[in-house]
């Protein structure tokens, strides 16, 4: 083979393994320290919650921290994700097609109910909080704001999609995210148990919510494909959400969900 022929094969190999694996593994250390918000996560816990070794982290960061992507607090030692992130996500500022379906019935259902609404999406093996809606009763549950990311299981609505999942597919993803539940105080077989329940219920809903003395209920959205994207949540104090009110609760968030699946599919 000559060397024109030997170049045009060259350029159509496909992308050293090597390369695609270090993509990835820095995608996962991102993952990682978005959940960490401004505060940041040590570094331990990024080894920790990646199964990477020490010096690989290390190493990713760093050349993260020389791109903008991460930076590192002075005080703390911490890593949290760098200002140029948010500069990058300007090139998309229109909201997501399930955002603009979904203001409506988030409207309708706070309204209605009354406590704190939230709307959860699934990215990767994590939930992401995308909105927040306050209801008018005194006392409202804040248990987390826009753009906290969990691995998926540990909130209502991560149980909550992964029971709208086929069976095996939801415990791949929890076996994924095992060694990042440890940081929840929570395992596997708990979030397997918790999941099933949900799946038999119709919904998931959470005795004990993210902060003590609180019960949330969350309900599964799909999209046209079938797939679970999202979910709406609602969190309140506990003599809130008796039996009773639990029910009409749900079937409340039920109806909005179906609602917001109809208006994706437009």
């Amino acid at each position: 083979m000559d060397k024109t022929n030997l170049a045009k094969s060259a350029r159509r190999m496909p992308e050293p393994r090597q390369g695609a694996q270090a993509i990835r593994r820095a995608l996962a250390v991102l993952r990682i320290l978005a959940a960490g918000r401004e505060d940041g996560v040590p570094l331990a816990e990024v080894v920790r919650a990646t199964g990477l070794t020490r010096p690989t982290v290390h190493r990713i960061v760093h050349v993260l921290i020389e791109e903008g992507i991460v930076e590192r607090h002075d005080r703390t030692g911490r890593y949290a994700i760098g200002n140029q992130v948010p500069e990058l996500a300007l090139a998309r500022a229109r909201p997501s097609r399930l955002l603009i379906a979904a203001n409506p019935s988030l409207q309708r259902a706070s309204t209605e109910i009354g406590d704190t609404l939230f709307l959860t999406v699934r990215t990767g093996n994590d939930t992401l909080c995308v909105d927040r809606r306050i209801g008018i009763y005194p006392i409202q549950v804040l248990s987390i704001e826009v753009g906290a990311r969990r691995p998926l299981g540990v909130s209502s609505a991560g149980v909550a999609i992964l029971a709208a999942m086929p069976a095996q597919d939801a415990r791949k993803i929890v076996a994924a995210n095992e060694k990042r539940l440890e940081a929840y105080r929570t395992d596997a077989a708990t979030v397997l148990g918790q999941v099933t329940a949900a799946r038999r219920r119709g919904y998931n809903m959470r005795e004990i919510g993210l902060v003590q003395g609180t019960k949330s209920i969350s309900t599964w959205i799909k999209t046209p494909d079938g797939r679970p994207a999202a979910a709406i949540t609602v969190s309140a104090v506990r003599t809130r959400l008796g039996p009773r009110r639990e029910q009409e609760v749900a079937e409340i968030l039920l109806r909005e969900a179906r609602a917001i699946e109809q208006a994706i599919r437009g």
